[in-house]
């Protein structure tokens, strides 16, 4: 069974190279991975994933959340299949056979995970981008259909928020892969944030979620290795 810390996808939304750095120093050993997005990759390119590794056994996920043609998300994933991450991210968008291309690309060398719905997405957004009202007053049902062209594209899982990870798991089973960004520990959440759909880690992990993404309640502590230590306690709690 896997520890309570391991449940911990911290992510690197730094812009530079220096200060992701002093982050995995301080974090590293006490979750499960790094998560490293779109601002830092673009800054500090692969030496980030390097240093992580240089730096201990804690694993790297690599959050691009591609979305191209076809073509040129298989030669993406094909070089990013190279890097020796767990894992890394496409949007589900409109398009199965994109999915597709992302997990040939892969190789099976990295976990391709299918974003879903974002979790700073509402019901108002939905209706702006266009789409059907009913995804709008439900929105997993969205969800579960993105979730369903990912699995039938063969991706190892999805990247949800934690209201629709027990739907997904039932639908799917255990070995399918949930990530659950938006979670706020229950005791010092913050007021003022731009996620709509969000849970706390205890409740994600009961719904069934494999990785819970904790950004700005471990990184905005005064001590961000003691928060990251209290919210393993919390998930232990679960276990």
């Amino acid at each position: 069974m896997k520890a309570a810390k391991d449940y911990i996808v911290f992510p690197l939304d730094v812009s530079s190279l220096k200060e992701a750095k002093q982050f995995v120093k301080l974090l590293s050993g006490h979750i499960g991975m790094f998560k490293v997005g779109l601002e830092l990759f673009i800054s500090s390119g692969p030496e980030i994933i390097r240093h992580i590794k240089d730096c201990g056994s804690t694993r790297v996920f690599l959050d691009l959340k591609l979305h191209d043609i076809p073509e040129t998300v298989f030669r993406a994933m094909e070089s990013i299949a190279n890097l020796g991450v767990a894992f890394t991210t496409v949007h589900c968008g409109e398009s199965k056979e994109m999915l597709k291309a992302a997990v040939a690309g892969s190789k099976g060398q990295v976990g391709v995970l299918g974003v879903t719905v974002l979790t700073s997405v509402s019901d108002k957004d939905i209706l702006a981008a266009g789409l059907r009202p009913e995804f709008a007053s439900d929105m997993s049902m969205l969800v579960m259909q993105r979730a369903t062209a990912a699995r039938d594209a063969g991706c190892s899982g999805v990247v949800c928020s934690g209201f629709e990870v027990g739907m997904i798991k039932e639908k799917f089973g255990k070995e399918f892969t949930v990530v659950t960004p938006g979670i706020r520990p229950s005791v010092g959440s913050m007021k003022e944030d731009d996620q709509k759909r969000t849970t706390t880690p205890a409740h994600a992990i009961q719904n069934g979620s494999d990785y819970l993404v904790i950004g700005r309640p471990i990184r905005n502590a005064k001590n961000p290795q003691e928060a990251a230590i209290r919210i393993a306690k919390e998930i232990e709690t679960v276990l």
